[in-house]
């Protein structure tokens, strides 16, 4: 389908369920990103950024928010839109500042570095039994061993979930974030309904259960903070929807991104062995590798706001109510920010990339995710340092998250 710009069609195609698009879209995006820092995509029914500075422009622009409006008809999603209508995500001004606040103080509390031993156990584990794996059956599969389970448990254990409702998260998860896809379809649009409102009341008993038992959780630590849902107006501090929102939020951000990092940058990395060869040497680069896995293939690839008056991104008008779409995978092989963009350097530095956002909706989970991934590269060198792709990977056919569905390794 054609793609066009602000004056003009453009002879390049842009259809964001598109397989051969979808395995490499970062061609595309440099063509366009040579043409304009802005288009209009009629596909997606926004304009996108596809430049460094014009995504950064979408993510901090005061002009611009998150402005929710509910999956519609709204009396078919009532679990999905509560749970989304209560996020920090999809809130701005006093709302978003005083739920930030909140649970950034909770987060302060000594979270990530409580969790990171358990976190690199967890991982040394997993690889250690992906190892085995390999060596009695020639190969085995890193989404559905590590990249799947790590996540869900770390996240788990942050929010303080009980042992019955763990096997249900990832499911919960990858169902609820499926209906961020420019067209998820009729299924998956009822299975998120579903979904959310299983998560949303399984979050409302352990809210109960905390309240009188608490523990060492970010649950309870955000509980502190809950006034109960008749307070949740101006000048309240954490009321129980928010709370809900708030935690599944962290589950499908924190599981959805990391399962994401960890399957695309060991592709990666596989790809171009002389990296992986690197990072087996010198220990030292896991902190750049992190960030380099999230900048040569984010994730997450497109994050939208809402014009909430006129304004204007780099240069192309966006008028109020409009959404207008940062697209992070365009801005991460930007040339005029990164030398070499195409090129994988786990030592690279400087590296500003916008693999957790920016301003004011920058990722809280960030530190958490980074230890998460950083644990998965230590425990791969460790353990299965000659490893090789055994089959070329599945890729989820999905634009919004970019994953893969399997990635199969060898030794």
């Amino acid at each position: 389908m054609a793609f066009l710009s602000s004056s003009r069609r453009l002879p390049v195609p842009f259809d964001p369920a598109d397989a051969a698009f979808l395995d490499d879209p970062y061609p595309t995006f440099a063509a366009l990103r040579a043409i304009a820092p802005v288009h209009e995509h009629p596909l997606l029914g926004m304009p996108v950024a596809v430049s460094h500075a014009a995504c950064s422009e979408v993510l901090r622009g005061r002009s611009l928010g998150r402005i929710w409006a509910d999956a519609q008809p709204a009396a078919d999603f009532p679990a999905f839109n509560l749970l989304h209508r209560n996020s920090l995500l999809e809130r701005e001004g006093e709302p978003h500042d005083r739920l930030r606040t909140l649970v950034a103080a909770a987060f302060n509390r000594g979270h990530t570095a409580r969790l990171e031993p358990a976190v690199r156990a967890l991982a040394d584990r997993l690889i250690a039994e992906l190892a085995v794996q390999v060596r009695h059956t020639g190969s085995a599969d890193l989404m559905a061993g590590v990249a799947h389970v790590l996540p869900v448990e770390v996240i788990a254990e942050l929010l303080g979930l009980p042992e019955e409702i763990r096997p249900r998260l990832r499911g919960w998860s990858t169902a609820i974030v499926a209906m961020y896809e420019p067209d998820p379809g009729d299924g998956r649009r009822a299975r998120a309904e579903e979904s959310s409102a299983e998560f949303a009341g399984a979050l409302r008993e352990l809210i109960a259960h905390r309240r009188v038992h608490p523990g060492d959780d970010l649950v309870s630590d955000l509980v502190s903070a809950d006034l109960g849902p008749e307070r949740s107006g101006r000048g309240a501090r954490l009321s129980t929807d928010e709370l809900v929102g708030t935690a599944a939020l962290l589950l499908m951000a924190g599981h959805e991104a990391t399962v994401n990092v960890i399957g695309n940058g060991v592709l990666a990395l596989l790809d171009r062995p002389e990296q992986w060869r690197r990072l087996v040497a010198d220990p030292g680069l896991d902190a750049t590798a992190v960030e380099e896995l999230i900048r040569y293939d984010p994730p997450l690839q497109l994050f939208e706001r809402t014009a909430m008056r006129d304004t204007v991104v780099a240069g192309h008008p966006v008028p109020e109510g409009t959404k207008v779409a940062a697209l992070l995978g365009a801005a991460a092989h930007d040339p005029q920010v990164f030398d070499r963009p195409t090129e994988l350097d786990v030592g690279r530095r400087p590296n500003p990339h916008l693999g957790f956002g920016a301003g004011v909706h920058y990722c809280l989970g960030a530190p958490l995710a980074r230890v998460e991934v950083a644990a998965v590269l230590d425990a791969l060198r460790r353990r299965l340092p000659g490893m090789t792709l055994a089959a070329r990977p599945r890729r989820r056919p999905d634009f919004v998250m970019r994953g893969l569905r399997e990635l199969r390794l060898a030794a």
